[in-house]
């Protein structure tokens, strides 16, 4: 499973700046790839994992703006269609289960 994080918070204020850093560094320590500006994804295995995901975002979400997680599988996330540009390099999408690099 996939799950694919948005987000969108306010940027007026210093420290509304400083809760979108520190809140894009959680998702990065946490293993959450950028997929594009304000959109994440991460790999999850099962769904005991996702429960504890969304836990752990729940826990570090920012005090206003918007965070939505949507959960997927790797089938569906395989078929994203690149309407302009190109697939990163960095992430292999594939419906096999086993992917060797």
């Amino acid at each position: 499973m996939r799950m694919i994080l948005f987000f969108d918070l306010p940027m007026q204020t210093y420290l509304d700046r400083k809760e979108y850093t520190l809140f894009r560094k959680f998702l990065i320590n946490d293993g959450f790839i950028m997929m594009q500006e304000s959109v994440y994804c991460k790999l999850a295995l099962n769904n005991s994992i996702v429960k504890a995901e969304r836990t752990r975002l729940e826990a570090h979400k920012p005090p206003d703006g918007d965070v939505e997680l949507l959960v997927i599988t790797e089938k569906q996330f395989s078929q994203i269609d690149y309407i302009v540009g190109k697939k990163k390099a960095e992430t292999e999408d594939s419906e096999n289960r086993l992917i060797v690099l």
